[in-house]
């Protein structure tokens, strides 16, 4: 009687620098991680079978990076990122851009070749880059690496730490393949503190800038991405109202001033008349924003009054305008501002001669955007009613350039989207209206490429965000154009059954590149794109799909939000840009 050999056990588990990664990430507060595996990075994708860390796969690494980002968005911290060495690596540099711009902490960890081929030797191992650190040293905050098992956990949250410092960004850590797959003798990691450093203002600025803002006759606040990053919404509303000072608010700032607050001006600044009204304040208080290219209306805006700004970002202080600049945190900022503020006003009130309020904008106090590019000098109206005539030239502006079905659709989208639902947007005409258009209804609650301006962030990010919070519906917004750099992440989301809608703008091309040549040069070139039927390649990923028309748009998205899991609305429809102001028209 023959009897069958029995199977030996498994070999027990020896730990390796791969688990000390994943033990340090958790003992951080990770419990997600996104990537995409490689040969030299096994050995820490083998450590998350040993961890309760979820991990996240994409197809793309670059769609990785941007899931990442839009999950450090949402939650205001940090996004582990795992990939491979050299084309892995690589790839995930635009995302990286994008995280860099937008303030959002990824923390990239990539492998490398084993350490023998580190320093340029040139050993030719698969993936070898002479000096792989060196590509991402212009596009992140810092660069980390661990060359033996002890100096990973210092060196993880080492990169944590400057990934959540003020203000947030990506970094990079690398980790040669052999230190990963090489035995730790190091105890588990039970605990890691990274404490970034506060930036907090200083108080002679907060008194120079209180100074600057109570005497001034027209103050106006401008709100960038700083103030959303740093949780500053409260804070900002709270000093708004102080000085009855009216709000614009950048791009990458949507959401961080109450949309239909009778101070605000919204977020159309690509519009001379938001421009000039900018222009006009006799105090610009500018709010984690450089006053870049966008948020300048293309470097147009020439203030006449005094600027303060509020900046995390050492190199955008006074960057482009000279101002007060205040090197701080905009939430801590803002609350200093409002407690200083506060405090003379309570102390003009409580002086003898001054036992009223103090007088109001508009009640012998001039109102912003009442000189240069303003009509009606001969009257000073309130801040509010200042306010609405702005927003009223706006839009007397659009009603003269026959865009009815863009503003239409755009109507339809937000009409369909639950109140304080995340939405994430590509680099597309649609989204271009939203920067400046869509009220977001909600603080966090968009988010979009329009730091870096690379392709294809729209549908993985709104993957992230998902991921961050499954319990309520995302939208994702591309052109048929962009929505080829992600359409393997259809894959991802139905095997994650993440809860995002997909709409898809198809004009058939790269439109807004070919509204540019053919204002420049008379002809697009390049721009017309062959593409798939969108829907049958949906169903193909087993993500439901229909193809919508502008009547029947907010119908068809409303009950793709609504039903669990991925779907894809394709709307073919050629929208058409607002004609720009900042070339005089």
């Amino acid at each position: 009687m023959s009897t069958a050999t029995p199977t030996p056990p498994p070999a027990q588990h020896r730990r390796n620098g791969g688990d000390l990664v994943v033990e340090s990430l958790a003992a951080l507060g990770a419990d997600t991680v996104f990537g995409l595996p490689g040969q030299h990075a096994l050995g820490v994708f083998d450590a998350l079978r040993r961890s309760a860390l979820r991990y996240v796969g994409l197809r793309v690494e670059n769609n990785a990076g941007f899931a990442a980002d839009a999950y450090a968005r949402t939650t205001h911290g940090v996004a582990p990122l795992l990939v491979s060495t050299g084309p892995g690596a690589l790839m995930t540099l635009a995302a990286l851009q994008e995280a860099a711009a937008g303030s959002a902490a990824v923390l990239a960890i990539g492998s490398q070749v084993p350490l023998a081929g580190i320093g340029g030797g040139r050993h030719g191992y698969l993936h070898e880059l002479t000096d792989q650190s060196a590509s991402f040293r212009g596009v992140v905050k810092s660069v980390h690496t661990a060359r033996t098992a002890s100096q990973i956990p210092s060196a993880v949250a080492a990169a944590w730490e400057s990934a959540l410092g003020t203000p947030h960004g990506p970094v990079w850590l690398e980790i040669p393949q052999d230190v990963l797959l090489a035995a730790a003798d190091v105890p588990p990691v039970d605990r890691l503190v990274a404490a970034p450093k506060e930036l907090l203002p200083r108080p002679e600025l907060i008194a120079a800038a209180a100074d600057r803002l109570t005497g001034a006759r027209r103050p106006v606040i401008l709100a960038g991405g700083g103030v959303v990053r740093a949780g500053a919404e409260a804070e900002l509303l709270a000093l708004a109202e102080r000085l009855r000072a009216p709000v614009a608010t950048t791009f990458g700032g949507k959401g961080a001033f109450p949309w239909e607050h009778p101070l605000s001006l919204q977020s159309w600044l690509e519009d001379r008349h938001t421009t000039a009204f900018l222009e006009d304040a006799d105090t610009l208080l500018v709010v984690g924003s450089g006053l870049g290219e966008l948020s300048s209306n293309y470097h147009t805006f020439r203030p006449l009054g005094r600027v303060v700004q509020i900046e995390a970002d050492l190199g955008k202080l006074e960057s482009n305008h000279a101002a007060l600049g205040i090197h701080a945190d905009a939430r801590a900022a803002l609350a200093a501002l409002v407690k200083e503020v506060g405090e003379r006003e309570a102390g003009a009130a409580g002086r003898p001669g001054n036992a009223t309020a103090p007088t109001p904008a508009g009640a012998g106090a001039a109102a912003p955007g009442t000189g240069a590019g303003a009509p009606g000098n001969g009257h000073e109206p309130s801040p509010e009613a200042a306010v609405s005539g702005l927003l009223a030239r706006v839009r007397d502006r659009l009603a003269g350039q026959h865009l009815d079905l863009e503003q239409q659709v755009l109507a339809s989208v937000r009409g369909a989207l639950p109140d304080g639902a995340v939405s994430c947007w590509d680099m597309t005409i649609l989204a271009y209206w939203a920067w400046s258009a869509f009220d977001p209804r909600g603080t966090n609650a968009l988010h979009s490429a329009q730091g870096a301006g690379g392709l294809g962030y729209g549908f993985p990010a709104a993957l992230g965000a998902a991921v961050a919070d499954p319990a309520r519906p995302v939208l994702a917004v591309s052109g048929d154009g962009g929505a080829m750099y992600s359409i393997a992440e259809l894959a991802t989301a139905r095997q994650y059954d993440l809860p995002v809608t997909w709409l898809i703008v198809d004009d058939g091309g790269y439109g807004i590149l070919r509204e540019y040549m053919t204002d420049a040069f008379g002809a697009p070139t390049a721009t017309e794109l062959t593409r798939p039927d969108f829907v049958a390649l949906a169903e193909s990923f087993g993500v439901p799909a229909v193809r919508t028309a502008p009547d029947r748009l907010r119908t068809d998205l409303a009950a793709a939000l609504a039903a669990p899991g991925p779907s894809v609305v394709v709307l073919p429809a050629h929208l058409r840009m607002f004609a720009p102001t900042h070339q005089g028209s």
